[in-house]
């Protein structure tokens, strides 16, 4: 008997010493085998990153064509930056720059590299330009001079216009990566030839070479005028595709959604030398809509 007691006493304690393996030590408040590293490996949370967007940015440069020199807005053929949409510090447009920073900040923080006649070719040196000054936002409006050419035939292919904007991009972030981006949709040309036309005047600038492809024989209706007008009216589409997807892939780039292409240009607010270009008027317009677009909510 003594011997089968102590061979009891041994089986129990196997028995207990498996159970207990088996639970892994749970009931004594332990961690099963491995279990402690692989907490430790769990990605750990993260605080939330900070708004991309900031509504109310320090500075501000320019960059585009004759639109924001103000182009035909103050005399005939001839740029006027005073009542640019962007920089300019009239106060009959009260630009994005002067409603941004104010009056006396606008005038040392503000800076316009746009060139009248520029496309997007032009576009990756006058970033360049704009970059040195590390602003808090860049505003963009090009694209018209693309679409704007002696023929249909001339305007700027799209994948050139996409790869001139791209590079327009790669070149800001180059210097300055923290600046924000406002891309204005290129204008529909084809409202404005329909607002202008009716003018004799403005008419007789047009036949100076402004936007020949789009203005050129102005009053003719017939089916090659009508393509023509067409094809010039497709290409902007294109661009302001181009400039929405290339802009969606920068965290601190905002497109204006086709605002621009949208607002219906009047006669009060096409110049009235050219009836083509905004008129003060019309830069006061522009500076609405974008000073709208930069201080809107991040969606």
């Amino acid at each position: 008997m003594p011997k089968l007691s102590q061979r009891s006493r041994a089986v129990a304690a196997v028995t207990a010493a498996v159970v207990l393996g088996a639970a892994g030590c749970d009931v004594l408040g332990g961690d099963g085998p491995g279990e402690s590293d692989a907490r430790e490996r769990q990605p750990k949370p993260s605080a939330s990153p900070a708004p991309v967007w900031d509504s109310s940015p320090a500075s501000l440069a320019a960059v585009g064509d004759s639109i924001t020199r103000g182009f035909d807005a103050c005399s005939v053929l001839s740029d006027c930056p005073e009542v640019s949409w962007a920089t300019g510090d009239s106060g009959e447009v009260n630009s994005l720059a002067v409603r941004l920073l104010g009056v006396a900040k606008a005038a040392t923080h503000s800076w316009n590299y746009a060139a009248s006649g520029a496309r997007m070719a032009d576009l990756p040196a006058q970033m360049a330009r704009a970059a040195a000054k590390k602003p808090a936002l860049v505003t963009v409006m090009a694209g018209a001079n693309d679409a704007c050419r002696a023929s249909a035939e001339a305007m700027t292919p799209v994948a050139e216009f996409r790869s001139g904007f791209e590079e327009s991009l790669r070149t800001l972030r180059r210097s300055a990566p923290a600046a924000q981006v406002y891309v204005a949709s290129v204008p529909n040309l084809k409202r404005l030839w329909s607002q202008g036309r009716t003018n004799v005047l403005g008419k007789q600038v047009w036949k100076l070479g402004i936007c020949p492809s789009m203005l050129g024989d102005a009053d003719a209706l017939d089916s090659a005028a009508n393509l023509r007008r067409e094809t010039v009216q497709k290409r902007v589409e294109d661009y302001n595709t181009v400039l929405k997807e290339v802009c969606a892939k920068d965290l601190r780039c905002r497109f204006d959604g086709g605002a621009v292409y949208e607002f219906r240009f009047g006669t009060d607010q096409l110049s009235h030398w050219d009836w083509f270009h905004p008129s003060k008027d019309g830069q006061a317009r522009l500076a609405e809509i974008a000073y709208r677009e930069v201080t809107a909510r991040a969606a």
